[in-house]
């Protein structure tokens, strides 16, 4: 079982699962709705509950960015085919996961380097 909060605790969620891979997005929007890049991991809807109210933005495009209305903290998104991936800093304690790759690195801050030693695709994840 996996706890997580946003800021201000407005917003709780529990997934009856293990944290899996962790990739770090580096696209212009994950930039831009966290400040700096994305860290997610995938999670199946069904093992999700959520607590609390949580604002939605649906981008031109289809994908979805749920936050919490109260303190902004960013809980999550939704992908145009229905896939949903958790931030990891929502986390409350260890995740036990690990950082596995970083996509969109062409989209990159030009503030930092990205060195610590796994996969990096331009765009998206190879197939």
């Amino acid at each position: 079982m996996i706890n997580g909060s946003c800021l201000c605790g407005a917003v709780t969620l529990e997934i009856d699962a293990e944290c899996g891979p962790i990739g770090a997005c580096h696209c212009t929007q994950c930039r831009k709705s966290s400040g700096h890049y994305s860290a997610s991991f995938d999670a199946d809807p069904s093992q999700v509950t959520f607590s609390g109210e949580i604002a939605r933005y649906t981008r031109p495009g289809g994908a979805t960015w749920m936050f919490c209305p109260v303190c902004g903290s960013k809980i999550g998104f939704i992908n145009p085919r229905g896939e949903l991936s958790i931030e990891a800093g929502i986390i409350d304690g260890a995740t036990n996961g690990q950082l596995s790759n970083h996509i969109f690195t062409a989209f990159k801050g030009d503030y930092y380097t990205i060195a610590d030693g796994t996969p990096q695709f331009a765009e998206r994840e190879s197939a």
